[in-house]
């Protein structure tokens, strides 16, 4: 049995980690719609690039979950994954959106490396400390770097006057030190035992399976944060102040730390109850985008962040109450799947939704029919989590 305090040292040093890895990616996501539209991209391709890179690095989690249980090669994985953030930097040296898509990609497919691998290492270091509170302080600290990253590409953004070279070179020193920390992280932590719990053999249940397709419904009718970002720089790049891009990013991205802890604490205390809150807010963003208007766009984000630290940490957390730690690494990987199936959906549709200018009613009939659709799910599957009472946590 770990002592507690080397299961928070362990959970402090994996947080490190991530928050140097989102000081470089998520920093860029915040600057890429604008990037893609300055390349010439439309709203439909920016949904599509998000969409398609969203649903690769989550469904590639599928085979890297399923080959990290098989191998417990969890470390391999997560080296992999992270080395791959370098395609951020190198974004640098591209000149068409095309060139920038295949790089956007890359990263995303070298997050689904290393996700499930590192997920399943959390979930089984925070035995005896609550699996909710270790991916919420976990999201925590992956969020600073998702707030520093954001305001590092929009000083950079503001100092050059909207220089997107000397913002992607930038990133280069960051993820120099991602890998620092990530060398120390596994001499530290690297040789403890993962993904073994004897007694608790099996597969995934249908109330996993049934979660699952809830997440997935959740987020198709969630608008995805690169469309909010790309109705802004339609707005602000006119007037020269992409610049401010990234500091609406910012925002989602600070809300999503102190939620994400949070929602954390709570959720080990009334578990999947807590789900039902991100799944009503999700309708609200899609309209007030679809709305546009800047101070709009604004709030959207806000309620974005919030549901995102949701996301980030609770979402997470009930899986690993549902699904045995043997096969924890592949329910990671069917989990993300699902996951970034439903933002590949969501992109696609209302990229296009905008594209076309639909009316307002559109937008609010297929954000109310999959979130409708959602909740029902989730409380099916709520009823049969309590029937069962059999948490592998």
């Amino acid at each position: 049995m770990l002592d507690t305090r080397r299961v928070y040292v362990a959970i402090l040093l994996l947080g490190v980690v991530s928050l140097m890895g989102d000081v470089v990616y998520e920093g860029s996501r915040g600057i890429i719609p604008d990037y893609l539209y300055f390349l010439g991209a439309s709203a439909f391709i920016v949904g599509l690039i998000g969409g398609l890179g969203d649903f690769l690095g989550f469904s590639v989690r599928l085979i890297s979950g399923f080959l990290a249980d098989t191998t417990k090669a969890y470390w391999l994985f997560i080296f992999l994954g992270y080395i791959l953030i370098i395609a951020i930097p190198l974004l640098a040296f591209t000149n068409s959106w095309i060139a920038a898509a295949l790089l956007i990609i890359i990263e995303r497919i070298g997050k689904a490396l290393r996700t499930p691998s590192r997920d399943t290492v959390l979930s089984s270091v925070s035995r005896g400390v609550g699996v909710g509170k270790a991916f919420g302080i976990h999201e925590f600290m992956d969020q600073i770097g998702a707030v520093l990253g954001p305001l590092i590409v929009g000083l950079i953004m503001l100092y050059t006057r909207n220089s997107y070279l000397h913002v992607f070179t930038a990133l280069f020193p960051p993820y120099i030190i991602l890998l620092i920390s990530l060398i120390y992280t596994y001499k530290s932590i690297g040789g403890w035992r993962y993904g073994v719990d004897k007694g608790l053999n099996g597969g995934l249940s249908r109330e996993f399976y049934v979660y699952a397709l809830a997440v997935a419904l959740n987020t198709m009718g969630l608008i995805p944060a690169q469309i909010i970002l790309y109705q802004a720089s339609t707005i602000l790049q006119p007037e020269n102040q992409q610049w401010l891009v990234p500091i609406i990013y910012l925002v989602i991205m600070g809300l999503d730390a102190p939620v994400a802890l949070a929602s954390g604490y709570i959720y080990d205390k009334l578990k999947l109850n807590v789900l039902l809150v991100p799944f009503m807010l999700s309708i609200i963003p899609p309209v007030l985008t679809i709305i546009s208007g800047f101070h709009l766009l604004v709030l959207a984000s806000v309620i974005f962040g919030i549901i995102l630290g949701m996301q980030e940490s609770i979402y997470r957390a009930a899986v690993a109450d549902i699904a045995p730690i043997n096969v924890r690494g592949r329910a990671y990987g069917l989990y993300y799947t699902f996951y970034g199936f439903g933002f590949l959906l969501s992109g696609v549709v209302y990229g296009w939704l905008i594209d076309v200018k639909a009316q307002l009613v559109t937008v609010i009939t297929y954000a109310l029919m999959t979130q409708v659709l959602a909740i029902t799910l989730l409380l099916k599957s709520k009823n049969m989590v309590a029937a069962i009472d059999t948490p592998y946590g």
